[in-house]
């Protein structure tokens, strides 16, 4: 639940992820086994999640408003006024 860690606290976590990995990835359930599989083609990415908090949730926010936008005027004639509805509205 704690989204910033440092670096000793991420290298303490780190073997407790790897064995729960390995575990899933050896269960007799096809599924688990699967989930650990997954887990350890995301692994590097996990543990980057853990160290840095940083994530592009605002420039996906303004792109989804920028493709509403485009959707509710049925494609612009004209770029510069799409550009000016767009600082409007995301400015």
């Amino acid at each position: 639940m704690i989204k910033h860690r440092t670096k000793r606290q991420c290298r303490r976590l780190i073997p407790h992820l790897l064995h729960a990995i390995s575990s899933l990835k050896g269960s007799p359930f096809p599924s688990l086994s699967q989930l650990g599989q997954t887990l350890d083609l995301w692994r590097e990415e996990i543990a980057r999640m853990w160290r840095f908090t940083k994530n592009n949730g605002i420039t996906e926010g303004f792109h989804t408003k920028m493709e509403m936008i485009s959707r509710r005027a049925f494609g612009f004639r004209n770029f510069e006024n799409y550009r000016l509805r767009v600082k409007v509205l995301c400015g």
